[in-house]
């Protein structure tokens, strides 16, 4: 599959490049990305969630009723999860909900959601470029010069470029990141994935 290189001025530079079928062409792979995504969203949890237990309750510890014959369920004290202002059986405790997932499912993960996005078109290929310094309207112009209206877009740059990331950290739905850091999660979430070609030709490097 090929695809025309822009400029950031939104021409066509009469260009194209192949898309690598090892990773843009194969046949998704849904539940790796399940694996993947889910993975992702569980490192995002604090885990700090807490409820108190029966022994952290502050209250007396007189039984406050006979054992049988009151009509209802058995308690002892004040502290019993079945009165009110007691406590919980079995709450939740801080903990991690980090998983181990193998490096080759988390691989085929990104390919899958790369492979959608290609079969959507929804992959866009620019000359590498910068700005001399941070400025928003730079690249609210461009993209428009570009025709991309998405409100959710992913650009991917083969190594880290300030200015570009400053410029776009105003602008609502756009994620500049590294091609080292391309994860399942943010391909999928994005509406267009915009690479440089110097990202596209290192994502060899990353998913091969």
């Amino acid at each position: 599959m090929e695809i025309n290189v822009y400029n950031i001025k939104g021409e066509d530079t009469g260009r194209k490049v192949t898309l690598n079928e090892s990773i843009f062409g194969i046949e998704p792979n849904d539940h790796a990305i399940y694996l993947d995504v889910k993975q992702f969203m569980a490192n995002q949890r604090q885990g700090t969630h807490k409820s108190k237990e029966r022994s952290e309750i502050s209250g007396s510890t007189r039984k406050i009723g006979r054992q049988k014959g009151g009509g209802g369920a058995r308690r002892g004290d004040m502290n019993s999860p079945v009165l009110v202002g007691g406590a919980r059986v079995f709450g939740p405790t801080p903990r991690d909900y980090f998983f181990k997932l193998n490096k080759k499912v988390k691989t085929l993960a990104r390919k899958s959601a790369l492979a959608y996005k290609a079969q959507n078109n929804a992959i866009v290929v620019l000359e590498d470029f910068s700005f001399e310094k941070p400025r928003t309207k730079d690249l609210t112009d461009s993209l428009k010069k570009i025709k991309i209206s998405d409100e959710k877009l992913l650009m991917i740059f083969s190594e880290a470029n300030k200015n570009v990331y400053l410029s776009a950290r105003n602008v609502v739905g756009v994620n500049v990141q590294t091609i080292s850091g391309l994860n399942t999660y943010r391909v999928l979430n994005a509406g267009v994935v915009v690479f440089t070609e110097s990202a596209l030709a290192a994502i060899n490097d990353i998913l091969i």
